[in-house]
């Protein structure tokens, strides 16, 4: 009885072993203490995007969201600047609120990151499902609650931008968006400078298939959970992930 007492609880902590060794280890997303970020489920988690309040007046920084947030009765649990904006601070290129164009998508050439080919649109349907996709290949549905159009493209179909380059001396803060599992949603901000080739491959090894660049220098997370609450700025659109009280 004693054999079989032993070898059962040998067992026993064998199997837990494993449970501990595959949650913790292979399912753990890779770190990079540089790098904040947050995985979201829109599915189960309220990711919106905001631009101007109902009266018109545009809401501009993260404390001005979190105020208009809470005046709503819910909580902000996170929050980042959602794209380029021009002199004006209306959004650069597409943009979409509650199934409404509110800005036409931009298919020019020109300079700067914006339009560094390709670059891409984030979006969200009412179906809560999200999508990355390089802009000659977004296609204009009814269903489309949410989209943001930015550049450029940091991860296209698993590997980094091919204008990227290995040890760029050209370094910035920096903030985007990519796609997990087709079902997750990853936000991330550099802390400190970093420059693009780098930025990308976090993305890349957090498994996303496409990963889209954001803004730069002007980048600003709130992020309470991590004791992260950046709550200026000034920019046009704002993605936040809210609770409803």
């Amino acid at each position: 009885m004693r054999l079989k007492s032993l070898i059962i609880f040998i067992l026993i902590v064998l199997i837990g072993g494993f449970v501990v060794y595959f949650k913790f280890f292979l399912n753990e997303q890779p770190k990079d203490e540089n790098i904040l970020s947050e995985i979201l489920n829109p599915k189960k988690e309220e990711i919106n995007f905001y631009w101007k309040k109902p009266n018109g007046e545009r809401i501009g920084s993260l404390g001005n969201l979190q105020n208009f947030i809470e005046e709503q009765n819910n909580t902000l649990l996170f929050g980042m600047n959602g794209g380029m904006f021009g002199q004006d601070f209306s959004p650069q290129g597409l943009y979409i609120e509650n199934g409404k164009i509110l800005n036409p998508i931009d298919t020019l050439n020109g300079e700067g990151n914006f339009y560094l080919k390709p670059n891409g649109i984030f979006y969200i349907n009412f179906d809560k499902n999200a999508f990355i996709v390089e802009t000659k290949e977004f296609i204009q549905k009814e269903n489309i609650q949410f989209a943001t159009q930015s550049g450029p493209m940091l991860i296209i179909n698993g590997k980094v931008h091919p204008e990227f380059k290995k040890g760029s001396k050209n370094i910035n803060i920096r903030n985007g968006v990519g796609i997990i599992d087709d079902d997750k949603v990853i936000f991330a901000m550099s802390k400190n400078e970093i420059n693009l080739y780098d930025f990308a491959e976090f993305f890349q090894k957090q498994g996303c298939k496409n990963a889209l660049y954001l803004d730069g220098f002007v980048s600003r997370t709130y992020f309470p959970d991590e004791n992260w609450e950046q709550i200026d700025g000034d920019f046009g659109v704002i993605i936040g992930a809210i609770k409803p009280n």
